[in-house]
């Protein structure tokens, strides 16, 4: 129902990829903190930034609401960027 008021009824009646009109999580500016962020140096206390880590922190540094771990994961491979 959502997808024929947005996009109209053609588009509402493909049965290909419906992922294809989901928001994303992180805009290019998120994009650039979190990848920032994990080339830092990482928390007290720890040897290296986890995706868990790295997601909380993009959470508490109020750059986005929610992010999941799959989120930071997706971004960070995307990028080509490894936590190892």
């Amino acid at each position: 129902r959502k997808r024929l008021l947005e996009h109209g009824l053609d588009t509402a009646m493909e049965h290909g990829n419906r992922g294809a009109y989901r928001a994303k999580k992180l805009d290019g500016v998120a994009e650039a903190h979190l990848i920032a962020t994990a080339c830092s140096s990482a928390p007290e206390g720890r040897n290296r930034w986890t995706v868990r880590l790295l997601a909380d922190e993009m959470v508490s540094l109020g750059i986005v609401d929610s992010c999941s771990k799959s989120t930071v994961h997706n971004t960070l491979k995307k990028m080509n960027l490894s936590l190892t």
